[in-house]
């Protein structure tokens, strides 16, 4: 098939060459119902405007995080450092969960101070977004634990989530749970539908159907595990075990356990996801999935830079890095 051009883009949105060179490049004068046509015929036709070969390299990576307060976004965020360094570029850092934050307004920002690559960790971004940064940069883009549907022409590095919740499920049943709860991320996030799908998959090896009440999905953070661990825990047929989507929603179900005068792991197990610094802080320390997160940042970075080096073979790469089951003291053989 021959390589699409600007003016079949045009043609498809109803504009001229130049109005779609406007929208491509940034520049201002054009509605957003105009750029909207431009961007999905861009898609479309799997259109791309390659950087210039000219253009010189600003020896700058930068990474969009939802949020940088939680100990999973820290270890992350060490790892990308420490991988930029590796491969010869400084990271800049940016949040967008600032309440402040414009995402036009930071891909300006970014068009004119100049960056070599971008890598996104967004839990709530949507595909004309992604084009839109990638389309409008001109620069190699990676999404790190991507959400949503996969873009192919767009790499990605994830970990394995399927098999972690079979981990996780699997450990809780061997250890002879039949109501095993689980609390996962917002529903719409790829990752928690993976995990989820682990947890029945691991049920099912086991011969046994999960009660679909002791499912509830939650936002990651300690006060969704809080508010869902409440709600499982004070049912009359609460769950012996609750496999939570991220650490810090497990340590949500700590604190309502507590409130309950529920024992862990004697009265509850809880098996969490991440391994992050607070999985020793919590007591008992957590058993969890450890997802490999410095390894995670360094893949990101790294195919930036293969990306740089190679603009027509690399970009389009899933990788997808292993999960592994972390025991601790949290979880319990029931008698």
């Amino acid at each position: 098939m021959a390589r699409a051009t600007l003016a079949d883009v045009a043609a498809a949105a109803g504009v001229s060459v130049p109005t779609v060179s406007k929208v491509l490049s940034g520049k201002k004068h054009v509605s957003a119902a105009t750029r909207d046509k431009v961007l999905e015929a861009v898609r479309t036709f799997g259109y791309e405007a390659p950087r210039p070969p000219s253009a010189p390299r600003v020896g700058i990576v930068d990474l969009l995080i939802d949020g940088l307060g939680s100990p999973w976004a820290q270890v992350l965020l060490s790892g990308a450092e420490k991988a930029a360094a590796r491969w010869g570029y400084s990271l800049v850092v940016s949040s967008s969960a600032r309440p402040d934050f414009d995402l036009r307004r930071w891909i300006g920002m970014v068009r004119k101070r100049g960056t070599d690559g971008i890598v996104l960790v967004l839990s709530r971004v949507d595909q004309s977004e992604i084009a839109a940064i990638g389309e409008l940069l001109h620069v190699p883009l990676v999404l790190l634990d991507p959400v949503g549907q996969r873009d192919p022409r767009i790499s990605t590095v994830g970990a394995t989530n399927w098999l972690g919740g079979v981990m996780a499920t699997t450990h809780l049943l061997e250890s002879g749970h039949k109501r095993i709860g689980f609390i996962g991320g917002p529903l719409d996030v790829q990752c928690t539908l993976d995990r989820y799908e682990g947890y029945l998959a691991a049920h099912r090896t086991f011969g046994i159907d999960p009660d679909p009440e002791l499912t509830r999905y939650g936002d990651f953070l300690v006060g969704g595990g809080k508010k869902h661990g409440a709600d499982l825990l004070a049912r009359d047929d609460r769950p012996t075990a609750i496999f939570a989507g991220s650490d810090l929603q497990a340590a949500g179900v700590y604190q309502a356990a507590t409130e309950h005068g529920i024992r862990v792991p004697e009265e509850l197990s809880v098996v969490g996801f991440d391994d992050s610094p607070l999985c020793e802080m919590l007591s008992p320390p957590l058993t969890t999935v450890r997802q490999p997160l410095e390894d995670m940042a360094n893949e990101a970075v790294r195919l930036l830079s293969e990306e740089l080096t190679h603009p027509r073979g690399a970009a389009g790469t899933r990788i997808e890095l292993a999960t592994t089951l972390v025991v601790r003291s949290s979880t319990a053989i029931l008698p």
